[in-house]
């Protein structure tokens, strides 16, 4: 695999209308690799560095990861994203098992990170953590902490539950797009 480098404007426009469909976030510590799919995130720039601004609820496994090792990759498919892979990621926890395996994803070796990229999600952005701040619902309107933290839903439910979010501000080190070699 190459990796053809894309601007921050490509990566953020690729983004903005990738994420509401499902991205994956990765994270790695030691030898436990997790893909999550993420529905909110945020390209821009913050203390004058391009970031990726990733919401992780404190229960998930994710979070864990993204606590020990502060890198991670943001995975973006070319097309629609695949209905296993977002089910797999996106509903079952990595402390259980092996998504990557089981949705028959390939990572290919980070650039500028200790995390991969995922081959069949390919547009990549390497991002090191330079800030994490544990979200407070009770600041938010209403209807949104209704919404999005039900008080009913248990941390082991993967949709909307009661656990807030950590924001973590990723610096966008790399950003590129996994193709072929053309031998």
């Amino acid at each position: 695999m190459i990796r053809r480098k894309i601007s921050l404007a490509e990566f953020a426009a690729r983004a903005a209308e990738t994420l509401p469909k499902g991205v994956l976030l990765t994270a790695r510590a030691g030898d436990q690799l997790n893909s999550m799919v993420i529905g909110w995130g945020t390209v821009g720039v913050n203390w004058g560095r391009p970031v990726f601004a990733a919401y992780v609820r404190t229960g998930r496994y994710t979070r864990e990861l993204l606590d020990e090792n502060p890198e991670f990759t943001v995975n973006l498919p070319l097309a629609e994203p695949d209905a296993k892979v977002i089910a797999i990621c996106g509903g079952k926890s990595g402390r259980d098992l092996d998504k990557l395996a089981e949705c028959g994803l390939h990572p290919e070796a980070g650039e500028t990170v200790s995390v991969p990229a995922i081959r069949e999600f390919p547009v990549t952005a390497e991002c090191k953590i330079i800030y994490r701040q544990l979200q407070q619902p009770e600041l938010l309107p209403p209807e949104l902490v209704e919404r999005y933290y039900p008080a009913l839903r248990e941390s082991s439910f993967s949709g909307s539950n009661r656990d807030p979010h950590v924001t973590y501000f990723g610096e966008i080190l790399n950003a590129y797009i996994l193709e072929p070699n053309q031998a």
